[in-house]
């Protein structure tokens, strides 16, 4: 990323704290004042030694000169510790708030780890370049500069023999930062690329333990590990070559004023109380110096972490409340406003939603094939679908664009009739309870989980979904009843639980539009016919969609649609489709669904 756009997105993040920066550096300058003084105090107290005058008075400006100086210095690090920590936090809420909003598709292109990693591990260097490397190189500079101007005033000579050294060790300095910055953005990636593959053995743990692949695992895990911490050496290396630099050119200085200017002393050019001052204000520049290297070598460090977090940022998300534009048309176009977009939240029963699919036609991605062919069917309102196929036929992706989770490449989905695209993005979702194929149960007690969708839902519409789901029964068998901790990811639950929980949720939000994507796949047969009954008793208040394959749902539903290769080939009851479709026969044969004509 080039510098300027680096410096333009790290003013972005530090201009809410600019007066407080402001004031640290001003501290901080202030302590460099003190700290400049002593050198001439200890030129006087030497003079005066000299001179068999008292030095009472000179120490104790000296021992104020120190403590002042601490102070101030003290202060004025805090002030910048504390920004920098605002800073991270300001970074770590922007950049969630945006990764929570990504688009779907942009979620399956990302590792989950690596955006992880940008969260913790990048908006923590962040710190470091946003405050302590501006402060830093701002308050080098001018006390460098204020210095030589002291040592330029107090020994000319001297001083171009100090800077010759300097400006030769510099140089080779300056040619360690790029590499610096190369080594810091590598070691950086590598620390994503740990928190991936953890993220990937955590999400499938049993799956590692049953395979026997722990080993393979630790290995993967292992070679992340080793990959970031060769990259985190490399960057020590060039990080210590730089500061031995500056130590070294101190040194040498050091050793090049004595000579010169002791021969000064012995010519008579100069005085020992001059040569002694000329000497403290050279160790003085260890100071200055020292925070313009660590200055720069944050900002390498730091520059790569901007970059990555930058690159999070411009991931594509979804709007927030407002509809896509259009030309032409009111945004209150169609069957169904704004006011009939909402669930009813436990309000009461509002009117089932209507959806169409008018030749519909979608890919996941440009370089992939077209999951739906010019798919067409309209879903009146109330009542329960179902859709069947062959899998890979496209049923789910039904949902993902009704979600709007993806959008269509050509056609329009109309809910309502009114395109999806056309509805605030947060009305369109709140008509609609999504019950996904694998069940989703949050780490957290059971209680957070029913509501999830639904926060502000009553303890009596609570008990009554629980009832309808069969929940009630495990809610008295745990010690904590609704408050027990599920595990990560639900893991305390068996998968019929699980799956009953997150139904639950759905049912709970009322929604105008349910959508169960294989809901009774992890049910017994004795929970599944309960849930068969209360998905017909809410089907005569809202619009069900589900993909399913079981005869209890098929069965139960008012229309199916029968979908095969990204195509609708026949919609009609299990009877009609039965006798009059070759594919749902030979599906429902397969699958013990075939009732007779």
């Amino acid at each position: 990323m080039p510098a300027r756009q680096t410096w333009a997105i790290l003013r972005e993040h530090i201009r809410p704290h600019r007066w407080t920066i402001v004031l640290a550096a001003v501290f901080a300058l202030i302590g460099a004042a003190t700290g400049l003084a002593q050198p001439l105090a200890a030129k006087e107290l030497v003079n005066r030694l000299g001179d068999d005058e008292s030095i009472a008075g000179m120490l104790v400006v000296l021992t104020l000169l120190v403590v002042l100086g601490t102070a101030i210095e003290a202060f004025g690090a805090y002030l910048l510790e504390r920004t920098a920590e605002s800073v991270v936090l300001a970074a770590r809420r922007r950049l969630v708030g945006r990764l929570l909003r990504l688009r779907v598709p942009e979620v399956e292109r990302t590792q989950p780890g690596d955006l992880m990693s940008r969260v913790t591990s990048d908006t923590t260097l962040l710190r470091s370049v946003a405050t302590e490397s501006l402060v830093g190189a701002v308050t080098g500079a001018l006390t460098l500069i204020a210095t030589v101007v002291l040592m330029g005033l107090m020994e000319p000579v001297l001083l171009m023999v100090t800077l010759g050294v300097m400006v030769l060790i510099g140089g080779a300095v300056g040619l360690v930062m790029p590499r610096i910055a190369l080594a810091s953005k590598a070691a950086q990636e590598a620390v994503g690329a740990i928190s991936t593959v953890l993220e990937r053995s955590f999400g499938a743990l049993r799956t590692i333990k049953a395979s026997g692949a722990e080993d393979r695992e630790n290995a993967a895990v292992d070679a992340a590990a080793h990959d970031a911490w060769r990259h985190g050496v490399r960057a020590a290396k060039w990080r210590a070559l730089a500061w031995s630099s500056v130590g070294f050119a101190v040194q040498v200085s050091f050793l090049a004023v004595l000579g010169v200017g002791g021969a000064r002393v012995a010519s008579g050019a100069t005085d020992v109380g001059t040569l002694i001052a000329f000497l403290l204000f050279l160790f003085y520049l260890i100071d200055p110096v020292s925070r313009l290297v660590e200055a720069v070598s944050q900002y390498q460090v730091g520059a790569a972490a901007v970059a990555r977090i930058s690159e999070a940022e411009q991931l594509a998300t979804e709007p927030v409340g407002s509809a896509r534009p259009r030309v032409g048309a009111p945004a209150t176009e169609g069957a169904g406003g704004a006011e009939e977009a909402e669930g009813t939240g436990g309000g009461g029963p509002a009117r089932p939603a209507t959806v169409v699919f008018d030749d519909v036609s979608f890919r996941y991605r440009d370089d992939l094939p077209y999951v739906h062919h010019g798919v067409s069917f309209a879903i009146p309102s109330g009542g329960l679908t179902a859709f069947v196929g062959p899998s890979g036929a496209g049923k789910t992706t039904v949902f993902g664009l009704i979600e709007r989770f993806y959008e269509a490449t050509g056609g329009r989905v109309l809910v309502d009739g009114r395109s999806v695209l056309d509805w605030p993005l947060d009305e369109l979702r709140a008509a609609i309870g999504y019950v996904e194929q694998d069940a989703p149960v949050l780490a957290g007690t059971l209680r957070d989980n029913l509501l999830f969708a639904h926060p502000a839902a009553s303890e009596q519409e609570l008990r009554e979904t629980l009832v309808r789901t069969k929940l009630d029964a495990l809610v008295e068998r745990l010690p904590d009843g609704l408050d027990t901790l599920v595990g990560h990811r639900g893991s305390k639950l068996s998968g019929g639980e699980r799956q009953r929980v997150v139904i639950a949720r759905a049912l709970l939000r009322r929604p105008r539009l349910l959508l169960l994507d294989e809901a009774t796949s992890q049910l017994d047969a004795v929970n599944e016919m309960a849930l068969r009954d209360t998905v017909a008793l809410a089907a005569r208040e809202t619009t069900i969609l589900v993909v399913a394959h079981r005869l209890s749902t098929v069965t139960l539903a008012d229309r199916i649609v029968v979908m095969d290769g990204g195509r609708v080939r026949a919609v009609g009851t299990h009877a009609e489709l039965v006798a009059a479709d070759p594919l749902y026969g030979e599906l429902a044969a397969a699958q013990l669904l075939a009732t007779g004509p």
